[in-house]
């Protein structure tokens, strides 16, 4: 078994690692409270985008989990720190509910339905047929076209409903123009989240419960990573993968002694 003892910075995905169907993972609480006892400075990584870290750290407190929203990272910030990083006080169409809107201009970014620098797409419940046509005009004329993440459909209590990678096949396929995405696997929204913490890469670890997005982001920023098997994926399933995992874990419940 893989020691954990050299670890200190622990960045955690939420969906599948900490909650599951709007609910605690057995343990998540007990994992959270021995990462504040013994001072290891964390942060909670999603690629979902519908929320703003006060409403991610809301909604997590009202599950039992207690996680400050300075402490949780999501796509659609790392979205605006992309932008912002490529073209300072840019501007951009966007699509996508408040909390995409509210990071953009965080980081001083207008928004512009005529000639923006972006258009980037986030996830919302109201996707508009007009927003998608001015979208397509202006990535033809010349706009770059961001998303904020991959996923092509998320779980709900009701079933799985179309995520944003689902709706940016639609602009994709209407202008031949594929998107950057910012969201995991891209190892950039790790990155951000170790810049705004202060983590040094040989310190810290990834923990996630998809390889595909959580895991290869981890491994493409050079940490040791962390599957656990409490929600997307099993440990049959790592097997198949090119790369693998520095250590499997049942959940995070397991992993708490040893901290």
């Amino acid at each position: 078994m893989k020691n954990l003892s050299g670890v200190q910075t622990w960045l955690c995905d939420m969906d599948g690692v900490l909650i599951n169907a709007g609910a605690m993972i057995t343990g998540a609480d007990e994992f959270l409270a021995r990462l504040r006892l013994t001072q290891r400075p964390f942060m909670v990584l999603t690629n979902n985008s519908l929320f703003t870290p006060r409403q991610v750290s809301a909604d997590l407190s009202s599950m039992g989990l207690e996680v400050p929203a300075d402490q949780v990272w999501t796509s659609a910030l790392a979205t605006a720190q992309f932008v912002h990083s490529q073209r300072p006080d840019g501007s951009a169409f966007v699509i996508g509910r408040d909390s995409v809107h509210e990071a953009l201009e965080n980081v001083g970014y207008r928004e512009d339905a005529t000639q923006p620098d972006y258009v980037v797409l986030g996830e919302t419940w109201e996707y508009s047929y007009d927003d998608f046509a001015t979208a397509i005009r202006l990535i033809n004329a010349g706009s770059h076209f961001v998303i904020t993440n991959p996923e092509p459909n998320g779980p709900t209590l009701d079933g799985s409903l179309p995520g944003c990678g689902a709706m940016s096949a639609v602009i994709e396929s209407a202008t031949g123009v594929a998107p950057y995405v910012v969201g995991k696997p891209n190892a950039m929204m790790i990155r951000e989240a170790m810049r705004v913490v202060g983590a040094a890469t040989d310190s810290t670890v990834m923990v996630g419960d998809r390889m595909e997005t959580d895991i290869l982001a981890g491994v493409d920023a050079g940490l040791r990573t962390v599957l656990v098997l409490s929600g997307a994926n099993s440990a049959s399933d790592a097997r198949r993968y090119p790369y693998q995992p520095w250590r499997v874990a049942a959940s995070v419940a397991e992993l708490t002694n040893e901290l």
